[in-house]
């Protein structure tokens, strides 16, 4: 067996995926949580796989939790060894032949996969002021794991890479020139991975050549994008500087005024650092509604609650603004997918979100919108001119495939 490590590390999380790449299949994966607190979960999957020629096993996925103290990622690297130790497969006699590390903010400095040295370490860490709550978590993770799996290569895929396509006129913010140069203001756009994966995934599963594809695609989850690719190229993309700007999103406020924030500071005395935690923190549907999950704003509409209802509603309307706006940048549309957690499943942001674009020859499918299945498929009506999926995404096993054709 060989197989490539993916390592996702968060400011407080591990999440953590062993892929054979042959086979594009994972093998186990992991996501330790609340890292640095009293208690932290843990919580390791054991993929099943029949040998070629033999029936399939009749044990399922086995899950194991369990929850302990852990300090800091050098510590949650270490109870991850012990998972794949405990229950397999083990990482001692199937080491992986390289790891993939998932790093939120390249800059302009990092347009592809990179195997990562010293240097490389040192300029994630300085493109933390980029990124101040994702890049020293992924640089604490790339230490960690470095320590351990010293003989192997270890390959960095930047979340803003696959925007590196953007034209000046849309990354370029109409502020000073020379100022913005300086310190390196520009739209940089995020969740490229997944953005990337599922475009590509949804051209193979119509059979069409990617290279004759427009394609809007909507991340949805707490953190949300959207992306309009061009024959295979980001051209425009929601998340700007940071992923605050764009879409309405769990705790993130997405577009807003500036002015407002001056106002803010002006007449409530908020400091820079309040604003940052305010739109961060404590805005988008936990602002709107006092819950962040679109599970319990959904509740919230069907029982009819006044602040879940317009919770609901803006973030509606925001992703209208945005399909219409990237449809107008594309000259039209061929596909339209959803994807991550809200995306996938909840059936009413689906069509609710994409109601208004009659006008461009899209027609869904009510009953495909509704029906609970997994994995990729249609819910536009075979009659639609734009054909819109549901695409699962798998950033994993993109970080996983971009790491083994760097090496």
């Amino acid at each position: 067996m060989s197989a490539i490590l993916v390592i996702n590390s968060g400011s407080s999380s591990l999440k953590y995926s062993l892929i054979d790449v042959a086979r594009e299949r994972e093998l186990a994966g992991g996501l330790i949580e609340r890292i640095g607190q009293d208690i932290s979960a843990v919580t390791h999957t054991a993929r099943q796989f029949a040998a070629p020629g033999e029936p399939a096993p009749t044990m399922l996925d086995a899950t194991y939790k369990s929850e302990l103290p852990i300090g800091d990622h050098d510590r949650a690297f270490a109870v991850m060894l012990e998972q794949f130790a405990a229950h397999g497969p083990s990482l001692t006699e199937h080491p992986p032949v390289a790891v993939g590390h998932r790093v939120v903010h390249g800059g302009s400095r990092f347009v592809a996969p990179t195997l990562i040295t010293q240097d490389v370490e040192n300029e994630i860490e300085a493109l933390s002021v980029l990124a101040p709550l994702h890049n020293p978590a992924n640089l604490a993770g790339i230490v960690a794991a470095r320590a351990v799996f010293d003989t192997v290569p270890h390959v960095a895929v930047f979340d803003t890479a696959f925007h590196q396509t953007l034209a000046p006129a849309a990354y370029t913010y109409a502020i000073d020139a020379a100022l913005a140069a300086d310190h390196q203001v520009r739209r940089y756009g995020f969740h490229g991975t997944s953005h990337q994966y599922v475009s590509e995934a949804a051209a193979a599963f119509l059979g069409r050549d990617l290279g004759s594809l427009r394609q809007i695609v909507f991340h949805l989850g707490n953190g949300a994008s959207v992306t309009a690719i061009d024959r295979g190229r980001s051209v425009e993309t929601s998340m700007g500087l940071t992923p605050l700007e764009g879409l309405v999103m769990g705790t993130r406020s997405g577009d807003i005024d500036a002015a407002a924030l001056m106002h803010i500071a002006r007449t409530a005395g908020y400091t820079i650092d309040d604003l940052d935690t305010l739109l961060n923190k404590r805005s988008g549907l936990l602002g709107l509604a006092g819950r962040s999950d679109m599970r319990d704003i959904l509740a919230g509409v069907d029982a009819g609650e006044a602040a879940s209802t317009l919770a609901f509603d803006v973030y509606i309307h925001r992703l209208r603004a945005y399909a219409g706006a990237y449809i107008a940048q594309l000259g039209g549309v061929d596909v339209i997918s959803f994807t991550a957690g809200v995306g996938e499943n909840a059936a009413r942001v689906r069509a609710e979100s994409i109601s208004t674009l009659g006008f461009a020859g899209i027609e869904i499918d009510t009953a495909r919108n509704e029906a609970r299945e997994r994995g990729i498929r249609r819910i536009s009506t075979d009659a639609s001119s734009v054909v819109v999926l549901v695409v699962p995404t798998n950033e994993e096993l993109q970080i996983a495939r971009q790491t083994a054709e760097l090496l």
